[in-house]
C-alpha cells in the first residue's frame, strides 16, 4: 500500500502519515496533488492537514475535498512541537511552512524582531534551507537536527500555544467510503443563497441532538457570495439520526449537491 503525504521526508504529515500501517510513504509538494493521487489511483491512501489549533482549518485541503471525489476514514490528531534550528546562532532569515510561521509568531516577535521570515512549502522544505544555508534558519519538530546534520536545536517549543495540536485526515478512494465510525464528514452545496439558508442546514442536527465539531464555509467560485459548506458531526453515518439529518439536508440542497466522505475514528498519535 502507497501512503503520500506532504514531503520531503521530516514534515509533520510525514510523522502523521507514519501512523498508517504497512507500504511505502511517497511525498507530493502540494495537498491538492496528495487528494488527486488518491481520487485517479495513484496512491492507496493520502494524509492530508484539515485543521490546525491555533491557525484554524487548512483552506487547500477543503477545496481539494469539494473538487475531489474521495473518502475519509481516519482521523489522526498530532501534538505540534516547533524548535527553532539552524547551523549558529547568527542567521538572517526564517523559512519554514506559513502555518508554522504563523504558530510562532509572537515568539519570533518577542526573540527575533528584526529577522526577515520565508514561507515555503513545507517544514521540511525549510530545513533543507538552513542545511545549505548558514544565513537561514528553520522551524520544525526538533528531530530535524539529528541523524548527523549540521543543525543545532536553538529554542524547542516555541510554538505561542503550548497546546497546538493538528488535525490530520487519511483519504481513501471514494469505493472505500464507511459509515462505521464516531465521527463523520460532508460537503454541502446548497446552490442557493437566502435569508436563514445556513439556520436551515443546521437545525437538522440540533433537532436530533448531533453535536457539530465544526462547520466551515468555502467559495464555490461559481460566484461572488456562493458558497460550499464543510460539516464535521459526532455521529456515524450508519445511525439512523444522521440519516434523517442527512435526508434533511439533501432535500434543502436539491438544487446543489451533498457529497458524504465518510465516518471514521479519531486518534491521538504523539510523536
Amino acid at each position: 500500500m502507497t501512503t503520500i503525504t506532504l514531503g520531503p521526508a521530516g514534515t509533520y504529515s510525514h510523522r502523521a502519515a507514519q501512523a498508517v500501517e504497512g507500504g511505502d510513504i511517497s511525498f507530493s509538494e502540494s495537498v491538492t496533488g496528495i487528494v488527486e493521487s488518491v481520487a485517479d489511483g495513484a496512491a492507496d491512501r493520502g494524509v492530508v492537514p484539515v485543521e490546525n489549533s491555533i491557525e484554524g482549518s487548512v483552506t487547500e485541503s477543503l477545496d481539494a475535498f469539494a473538487e475531489h471525489d474521495v473518502a475519509v476514514v481516519r482521523e489522526i490528531i498530532t501534538p505540534i512541537r516547533h524548535a527553532l534550528l539552524a547551523q549558529g546562532e547568527s542567521f538572517d532569515l526564517v523559512a519554514s511552512h506559513a502555518q508554522a510561521l504563523a504558530q510562532c509568531r509572537g515568539w519570533l516577535e518577542e526573540h527575533y524582531p528584526d529577522v526577515e521570515l520565508e514561507a515555503v512549502a513545507s517544514t521540511a522544505r525549510g530545513v533543507e534551507r538552513a542545511r545549505e544555508d548558514p544565513s537561514v534558519a528553520a522551524i520544525g519538530h526538533p528531530e530535524n537536527a539529528t541523524n548527523g546534520t549540521d543543525l543545532d536545536v536553538l529554542a524547542e517549543d516555541i510554538q505561542d500555544q503550548s497546546s497546538n495540536a493538528t488535525r490530520f485526515v487519511v483519504v481513501a478512494p471514494a469505493s472505500e467510503r464507511s459509515d462505521a465510525g464516531g465521527k463523520s464528514s460532508f460537503i454541502v452545496y446548497p446552490n442557493a443563497d437566502y435569508p436563514g439558508l445556513l439556520l436551515e442546514l443546521l437545525e437538522p442536527f440540533a433537532d436530533r441532538d448531533i453535536n457539530l465539531t465544526r462547520v466551515e464555509s468555502r467559495p464555490s467560485g461559481e460566484r461572488l457570495g456562493d458558497y460550499v459548506f464543510h460539516i464535521d458531526v459526532a455521529a456515524g453515518l450508519y445511525e439512523e439520526r444522521t440519516q434523517a439529518a442527512l435526508a434533511d439536508i439533501e432535500a434543502i440542497a436539491e438544487d446543489g449537491w451533498v457529497r458524504r466522505l465518510g465516518s471514521y475514528d479519531s486518534e491521538t498519535v504523539l510523536n
